[in-house]
């Protein structure tokens, strides 16, 4: 079920409200542009800043426009293992199809703190769960040890991973098994990730850029990955715009110039430099978006 392309999807805010009109139009968007999948709440959707309500709502939404389309993974991860457990309690009344869990930031959790903290969130939920390690924001990073122990859980199906190792990614899809799915949490590293086993991502650049972004993870699953290096070098000059500054202050830069969404962002974030908007302005010309 999660594998190919998934849309790491911002959250449209207008006058400091989810714009729910721009979130559903941004979905369709997506799929009719071939995205495999939509990750509502994650760190592109500013889940660090959504009240519990606009959480819930954004889920909400995100589950009604993607019925009998495409699955929903859903954001409900927390650095509180109770917040966590009750976000996907609610994700899973709404309906989504599965659970994006990221480790446990700021408080540094030792390698056993993770098992104890995923391995609790997975018990209390149906959902099948994917793990999302991302050390460059939480501090903490999960180790292909702890990986492989919680891969023996029914319900922990995959890891989102974005520790910029391929030794260690390597390792996971080594010791995991073909049972477990490992998906790219950096656009940049995508094609190497789906050639040492990776099966798709968990993507950015999809939000501007679904049917190349699918195009890839399908070419590798097919083993043509000549077309997928090649689609990689198609993409390289977008997916380096699309970090210039935090993410996702650059993305919803590049929706706002395509017409999207508005360019709102929630403080402490901030918008994008005159300068890199400029960037990111002529990296879209060359790929015909504005």
């Amino acid at each position: 079920m999660f594998e190919g392309a998934f849309v790491a999807i911002v959250t449209p805010f207008k006058n400091g409200k989810v714009d729910e009109t721009a979130l559903r139009a941004l979905i369709e968007y997506q799929i009719s542009g071939g995205a495999n999948g939509i990750v509502p709440c994650g760190t592109t959707g500013e889940s660090a800043t959504l009240s519990h309500e606009e959480h819930d709502q954004v889920i909400r939404i995100a589950v009604e426009a993607c019925k009998g389309k495409v699955p929903v993974l859903a954001g409900t991860g927390s650095n509180s293992t109770q917040e966590a457990i009750k976000l996907t309690q609610h994700a899973q009344a709404a309906g989504a199809d599965g659970s994006l869990q990221i480790t446990p930031y700021y408080n540094k959790p030792s390698q056993e703190g993770l098992y104890q903290h995923f391995s609790t969130v997975a018990a209390d939920t149906d959902l099948p769960i994917i793990l999302y390690n991302v050390p460059s924001r939480t501090s903490v990073n999960m180790c292909p040890e702890t990986v492989v122990r919680l891969a023996k859980i029914k319900n922990i199906v995959g890891v989102k991973e974005a520790s910029g190792s391929l030794q260690a990614i390597s390792e996971i899809i080594d010791l995991c098994g073909k049972d477990f799915t490992v998906l790219s949490g950096d656009d940049p590293l995508l094609w190497p990730i789906l050639a040492v086993g990776g099966r798709g991502v968990i993507s950015v650049s999809a939000n501007i850029l679904p049917g190349k972004v699918a195009a890839m993870c399908q070419a590798a699953a097919n083993g043509d990955m000549a077309k997928a290096r090649s689609l990689h070098y198609e993409m390289r000059e977008i997916n380096d715009v699309l970090f210039i500054d935090t993410n996702p202050v650059p993305v919803k830069a590049a929706l706002h110039l395509m017409g999207k969404i508005e360019k709102e962002v929630r403080a402490p974030l901030v918008t994008l430099s005159s300068s890199h908007l400029e960037s990111v302005k002529e990296a879209l010309k060359k790929h015909g978006l504005c």
